[in-house]
């Protein structure tokens, strides 16, 4: 049953002639709305709350937890007291994935530092890439969250609660902001091998109409899922049919007042649209070979690579699309960190500083912003054996990095710190909430202010809290 219908509902079965009036009133506003949202495209472009740093946003997940003690976070005493014990004053009343206190020991990082850029931040020798880009990155070394676990944690970094249901992050931007692109969805998704563990949660829409969820994006092939006609339909009927199907939903429409109605019949017309544009989107042909050599697509392989989708995320906000999830699940190393840490990096560390280089090349950089994220970061303790080539780090919540370039974030900046061991934290401490305050406010977003009606609450991706970080911004 819908909301509109409830209310109604209860005002038609009212005693008094209180409820009729009421109901008047009701139908005059509901009228006006309807006539209103069928005229305007839901993703048309809205103005912000105030200038904007940031138009597009390139998110870059990396789902399972990112080192941060291996990547971003040097500790010269945690190498130092490598095989240690931590003390147990930091297990006293926490819960961990996997960790018995008794068999896990101090373990520091298994590769160097460099300093990079005329800042001089220090990063892992195994990202120079990007690296290269110090001088256009916001390192926040304090970030912490509430969730150990990989599903309730992605769904928390995504929605800013950690049980499902929520909208995401990129979805609350396109629902205040709409999109520039007229052809393509507000909010792509695009994906390399594996997604997170909890799937669509992470990029949904939540209780906000669906045309502001994140839209899955096929590296090859039919780009979206069903987007082509069968044989024998041509345009004309097609078109013929989408009108059809129009009038059917508007009279629905004026019957339930069901917002999602509406987003029924943007969908199909945008659908329609993307037929011509999604396609030649992903036809990557008529970029320059310096460029395929610049993200790596070649060395990658096969097609959907996470180098071809850093350069397909970059043709995406070119194009007017507000916000891009890209989306790589290798990092959940409970073994093998070493080896495997190497390997993802391979993988990233290229396409990523190519990004954000071809970004700024391209006048585009001022305007997008670039994030590194991850769920969690990893412990400075291995998982219940001694330290070697085959010990892994378990879930950390305490204290782990991020990144975030471009979009009119500060360059060349170090944010916050952990303690001696990289457990806890310390200093400019930056919650996950504090983070979507920030993110919001980048694209001209006020977090009190972006609400949603649901249920007779105004609800918002920061209704546990967070506080914008001003040391992040240009």
């Amino acid at each position: 049953m819908s909301l509109f219908f409830s209310r109604r509902h209860f005002l038609t079965s009212a005693a008094s002639g209180l409820g009729s009036l009421a109901l008047a009133s009701l139908l005059r506003q509901d009228s006006a709305r309807a006539k209103e949202s069928i005229q305007t495209s839901p993703l048309a472009p809205r103005l912000p709350h105030f200038p904007p740093r940031a138009k597009n946003c390139i998110f870059i997940f990396l789902a399972g937890g990112t080192s941060q003690i291996e990547l971003f976070d040097p500790k010269p005493k945690l190498h130092e007291l490598t095989g240690q014990k931590l003390p147990d004053s930091f297990f006293k009343n926490e819960r961990f994935s996997f960790i018995k206190p008794d068999q896990s020991l101090l373990m520091g990082s298994h590769f160097p530092y460099r300093h990079y850029g005329r800042c001089g931040t220090e990063m892992s020798e195994l990202l120079p890439h990007v690296g290269s880009c110090a001088d256009e990155i916001t390192l926040i070394r304090s970030m912490y969250t509430d969730q150990f676990d990989h599903a309730p944690a992605e769904i928390f970094f995504s929605t800013g609660i950690e049980t499902p249901g929520r909208p995401s992050a990129g979805a609350w931007i396109v629902y205040g902001l709409g999109s520039e692109s007229a052809n393509l969805p507000g909010y792509v998704v695009l994906m390399t091998a594996r997604g997170p563990v909890s799937r669509s949660s992470t990029w949904g829409s939540g209780f906000l109409p669906t045309n502001y969820a994140g839209v899955f994006f096929n590296g090859q092939g039919e780009p979206v899922l069903n987007l082509s006609n069968p044989p024998g339909v041509t345009p004309e009927m097609q078109r013929a049919q989408i009108e059809t199907v129009k009038r059917l939903n508007r009279r629905q429409y004026a019957a339930w007042q069901d917002p999602e109605i509406n987003s029924r019949i943007a969908s199909y017309e945008l659908a329609f649209r993307m037929q011509l544009a999604a396609p030649e989107l992903i036809d990557l042909k008529g970029e320059t070979a310096s460029t395929h050599t610049a993200y790596g697509t070649e060395r990658a392989g096969e097609p959907g690579s996470f180098a071809q989708n850093c350069l397909l995320a970059r043709r995406l906000v070119e194009r007017g699309v507000r916000f891009v999830s890209i989306f790589h699940r290798k990092w959940d190393h409970h073994s093998r960190i070493r080896e495997g840490l190497e390997e993802s990096c391979r993988v990233v560390d290229q396409p990523i500083g190519a990004l954000v280089r071809d970004l700024k090349q391209r006048g585009l950089l001022e305007d997008t912003l670039v994030v590194w994220g991850t769920e969690f970061g990893r412990t400075p303790i291995t998982q219940n054996q001694k330290p070697d080539p085959d010990s892994g780090r378990d879930h950390h919540r305490f204290g782990f990095a991020l990144w975030l370039a471009g979009g009119g974030v500060k360059g060349g900046n170090i944010i916050g710190q952990t303690d001696e061991f990289g457990w806890h934290a310390v200093e400019d401490r930056v919650h996950v909430n504090d983070f979507h305050a920030t993110l919001l406010h980048l694209f001209g977003l006020d977090h009190h202010k972006l609400t949603y009606d649901f249920r007779g609450l105004d609800v918002r991706l920061t209704n546990q809290g967070g506080k914008v970080v001003e040391k992040a911004l240009a």
